[in-house]
Formats: C-alpha cells, structure tokens, sequence
C-alpha cells in the first residue's frame, strides 16, 4: 500500500511530535518534582533521576522491537492508539505521584508506550511510494526537533503554575491525539502483508550483534559510542546543573533548551547539508570534535549565566562530528548490509541512552554532594569533554587504518 495520504501522514508527524514533546514538557520541572518527593537536596534528586532515565530507556530498549513485532502481527492503527492512550495514562499518574516509587512506574510505562516510534516509521513506509519515503522519513527528525524546541519551552511557562502541570499537559495532548487517532487514522498494513508475532525477531540484542560483522570499522564505532555518552552531559544533566550553579528557573531551563533545539536543529538540519560537501567527512570529524570539546569544557568552568548560552554555539557546532562519522562508516560496508548496519547503530545509541544518563547524574550527584573531596558541579560536563578529546583519537586510530 503505497498510496500517499496526507491525512495519514499529519497523523504520525503529530504523534511523534508529540510523543517528544512530552518528554520535553516535563524536563525542567522533573529536578524540583523529585526533590519534592524525597525531600531531600538537589544533589539527591539527580541521583534518582539518573535511575529514572535509566529505567525509562531500559525499558525502551527492550519493547522497541516487541512492539514493532506486535504491529507486524495486529496491524500499526491499534499499537499506535494504544501507546498514544498509554501514554496519555501514563503522564497523569505521574502529575499524581504522590511518592518516589509511583515516578518509577510511571517511567517505565512510558518506556513501553514511548517505544511507538518503531511503529510510526513502519507506518510511513507502509503508506508512501518509493520516491516520497526518504521525504517522508525525514519528517522524523523534523518532530524530534521541533519537540524538543516547543516541548522544555512549554514546560518551562507551564511550571508557573505548579511542577505538576506539564504532566496534566502532556496528557492532555497525548489523549486528543489518541482520540483524533481514532476517528482519522486507517490502517495501513493489509492483512496479506502481516506475519506472526515471533520472540527472536524481537531480541532487542539482535541488530546491534550485526555490528560484528564488520570488524574493520570497530574503532570508529568506538569512537562514535563515546560521542553518543559523552552528549548525555549536556541532555540528562543541563536542569540540575544550571539550577544548582547559577539557580536558574524553570522558565529559563525552558527557554534555554528550545534555544538548544534551535541551534541543533539548524546545525543537524541546515549546515551539515552544505559543509560536509565542501570539507570531507573526515575534516567534518575534527572541527565536531574540537567544538564539543571547547563546548563541554566552557560548561564545567562558566561562572556566569551568560557563558552557558554563549557555549552553546560551538556545542551545537559540535554535532558535526556524529553523523561525519557515520558517513565514513557506511561508506565502508556493501549497499547490501546497509540496513543492517543502521540497525546496529541504533541499537547502539538506544544503549548508550542507558549508559549516559546513569553516568552522568551519579557524577554529578556526588561532586555536589558533602561527601565529595572537592564541590565541582561541572564534573559531568568536564567527563564529556575528555571522551570526546578520546574519541579523537579513535577517529584518527580508524582513519590510519581505513588508508
């Protein structure tokens, strides 16, 4: 079923816009959230909030493919409605968490439902002609960074009115979404066309093993792993580090990272259009890396609210570095592993989305905590440029080797 429908597809942009949106929404209220929870200090709510993240991308990365199993077998309209309407479930038990534990459960509900983007990209394959499915593909990465511009941004004004309204938001949307789903959405897969649900297909570990298969190119992988850890500095940390050095508000969480979105997404969407033609992939890694780095360390040393915005610039810049080194890797493996090595890659970044944030909240928690032998809150930011200065010397170890 190739027949392109518009409606259809507004459907799954805003289901996946709003799917990031509300994981932006709740961004900068979730430190105050926590820390009201536990009635403890900052440093104590980060330290939860790592486990939290923790639990939420566990659980994505094991229902990711579940889920896409389940919509080979029962069809992308009732799995799509589902997650949306579990979703939207989900968001109010959580703005009625009333303990710690609620806010776990909560997580890795949403850790399930939020596993729907696997269904929505088979969606948009099932529904578009082999010219417009590129095109269509690319409406993705268009939501991803519009939520996460819109998304910290509401949250940050809606914050005004408690740090459980962006909660009721988010569930606001998701259900209207679900129940605009309902009377709107067709089904796009046909019954000949469906299979049987199958567990091997379904091992999250399945794709990302792929990745052995290519043992020439491992450093590079290697490389690009720590990229991957090293941004959770900046993605799983920027709420508590900016409150607690410089006691910003969520307002100004919100507007900073909308201001993040803004800059990413002009870097990832525009830039790397029209630089990587013109200097080379394996330039395009040096000049990323050596902007993530300066971004990073101007994080762990700003003294000023100012710096932070200014530094966001060559952080940004910094995104140049991931996708030159995924060109240089794809160039190295046949038209006909394509997709299997992508599939690698991306289960390889759904891991690092346990590993990282985890890392980062723990270090951050205890260089602020009375324990540490020395305050330094921007300990997190600091790790993040030492990977990225190491994955530099990875990228150089697999250039030798690739001549």
């Amino acid at each position: 079923m190739h027949t392109q429908r518009p409606a259809a597809i507004r459907f799954i942009f805003i289901t996946l816009l709003i799917d990031v949106m509300g994981l932006g929404i709740i961004i900068p209220v979730m430190p105050k959230l926590i820390e009201s929870l536990m009635g403890g200090s900052l440093s104590e709510a980060a330290r939860y909030a790592g486990w939290l993240t923790f639990s939420y991308a566990i659980m994505q990365f094991i229902c990711a493919p579940i889920i896409g199993n389940l919509s080979d077998q029962y069809g992308r309209r009732p799995i799509l409605l589902l997650s949306l309407l579990g979703f939207g479930i989900d968001y109010i038990f959580l703005a009625l968490a009333p303990s710690l534990a609620w806010l776990f459960v909560g997580r890795m509900i949403a850790g399930f439902t939020g596993a729907s983007i696997t269904t929505a990209s088979a969606y948009i394959a099932d529904i578009s002609s082999p010219e417009k499915r590129a095109q269509n593909f690319g409406l993705i990465g268009a939501a991803f960074g519009l939520g996460f511009i819109l998304g910290p941004l509401l949250g940050g004004l809606l914050a005004g009115w408690g740090v459980r309204m962006p909660f009721f938001a988010s569930a606001a949307l998701c259900l209207l979404n679900a129940l605009y789903g309902y009377f709107i959405l067709p089904e796009s897969l046909s019954k000949e066309n469906r299979r049987k649900f199958s567990w091997k297909r379904a091992n999250p570990l399945g794709s990302f093993f792929q990745l052995t298969k290519y043992p020439s190119i491992g450093v590079l992988i290697a490389s690009l792993i720590l990229i991957y850890i090293a941004v959770h500095a900046v993605q799983s940390n920027w709420n508590f580090y900016t409150m607690y050095k410089f006691g910003w508000s969520e307002q100004l969480i919100g507007i900073s990272l909308a201001f993040v979105g803004l800059l990413v997404g002009g870097v990832q969407g525009g830039l790397i259009r029209i630089i990587l033609p013109k200097i080379g992939h394996e330039k395009g890694v040096w000049i990323g890396l050596l902007f993530y780095s300066i971004g990073f360390m101007g994080f762990a040393w700003a003294t000023e609210s100012w710096m932070m915005f200014a530094f966001l610039l060559p952080y940004a810049l910094g995104g140049i570095a991931g996708p030159s080194i995924q060109g240089i890797i794809s160039n190295q493996v046949p038209p006909t592993e394509q997709g299997a090595l992508q599939g690698g890659l991306t289960s390889l970044m759904s891991a690092t989305a346990i590993i990282g944030p985890l890392l980062m909240a723990q270090l951050f928690a205890y260089f602020t905590s009375p324990s540490a032998p020395f305050q330094f809150p921007g300990a997190p930011m600091l790790l993040g440029g030492i990977l990225t200065l190491i994955s530099a010397g990875l990228a150089m170890r697999g250039f030798k080797r690739k001549g």
